[in-house]
């Protein structure tokens, strides 16, 4: 059986509050945006910067209240109080499709939630 790639988590909107090229690796992300988007440490996010247009994949891990940091080689696609969309995918059987639904956090600017949006995989579209 086939399957298909949906999204499974995105933060919107949040701003980065630190770049620290010396790190190993990753972006650091607010616990509480993590647990409340569903991300799991290390998990694979994409980060694209609303800002400048920069893109790039790596690994979520928890940072501290309010933190959105660029770290390693990821530190070179943004600055500090430039904005980025988080997301993570999931590959589903179609038997899942309808099962499964996608949480967006919108965010403030002070990467705290504003809004929480669920999506659904399937239906009219």
């Amino acid at each position: 059986m086939s399957q298909r790639c949906f999204l499974s988590a995105k933060i919107h909107g949040a701003t980065i509050t630190c770049a620290n090229l010396e790190y190993r690796g990753s972006i650091s992300i607010d616990r509480a945006l993590m647990k409340t988007v569903g991300l799991l440490p290390y998990e694979q996010v994409d980060v694209y910067n609303l800002d400048n247009g920069e893109r790039l994949t790596t690994y979520a891990i928890p940072g501290g209240p309010g933190e959105i940091c660029l770290n390693g080689a990821a530190a070179h696609k943004g600055k500090v109080g430039q904005r980025v969309i988080i997301a993570a995918y999931a590959w589903l059987d179609e038997a899942e499709f309808g099962t499964r639904k996608p949480l967006v956090v919108v965010t403030k600017t002070d990467n705290t939630v504003d809004e929480i949006i669920e999506c659904k995989l399937v239906g009219d579209f």
